[in-house]
């Protein structure tokens, strides 16, 4: 089955940091620029510099009396509905997404959706049908994330949750470790090398989805 039937094919990236000059922000630039550089369009919301709110509101609880989208949350559904990859990047803090990423999934990425449409796999919400990769980065390097068990924490929420409660097509989480003040610029441009090269991936598949073309696949929902 093709890709959702629109001209262009839209990648929404969703970046959570506070640091305008952080790494998790080149990686966001680097993934952009590499969506671009294949002819397809990024929609980038920076959260921070948005100034969004990340905290639900009891009216926005689907099935309450009085349920209602707030302007902050329609214009972020305006400015991702018909995306065909959603691409979150965020930093691991304590072992968990920041507040920021967590409040967004709850108020924009769910908005409408209830725990029983979840629970079947109805949830028509934003991801329904669209590709999704999560780039994450700690301070701690990937052993040790390993011997917690912490990476497939993440890899069962950050991905295989919110592939089969959306009913995506895809999910591939990429971690990156040992990402601390002073990492070195040979270092950074590996890394930004790397998400650049899943950029490219994710735009040849979906451009090979457009037009109808089988290529192998980039991620199954680990």
């Amino acid at each position: 089955m093709s890709v959702r039937n629109h001209d262009a094919i839209r990648h929404a990236v969703i970046l959570a940091h506070p640091g305008e000059r952080s790494f998790n922000a080149a990686i966001a630039d680097a993934y952009c620029d590499a969506v671009r550089d294949n002819g397809q369009v990024a929609v980038q919301r920076d959260l921070y510099r948005l100034g969004f709110d990340p905290v639900l509101k009891e009216a926005e609880l689907p099935g309450r009396t009085g349920h209602e989208v707030p302007p902050d949350v329609q214009a972020e559904l305006d400015a991702l509905r018909g995306c065909h990859v959603f691409a979150f990047i965020y930093p691991i803090w304590f072992g968990m997404p920041p507040a920021m990423m967590k409040g967004y999934v709850d108020r924009v990425i769910g908005s409408g959706v209830s725990a029983r449409q979840i629970r079947a796999r109805e949830g028509e919400g934003l991801l329904s049908g669209a590709h999704l990769l999560c780039i994450t980065t700690s301070g701690a390097p990937e052993a040790w994330l390993d011997e917690q068990g912490q990476r497939d924490g993440l890899r069962q929420v950050s991905g295989r949750y919110l592939f089969h409660a959306f009913a995506m097509k895809s999910a591939t989480t990429m971690h990156i470790g040992s990402i601390e003040p002073g990492l070195s610029e040979r270092t950074a441009d590996l890394h930004l090398r790397t998400v650049r090269e899943q950029a490219r991936k994710l735009c040849a598949k979906l451009f090979a989805e457009h037009h109808g073309m089988t290529i192998p696949t980039v991620g199954d929902g680990s």
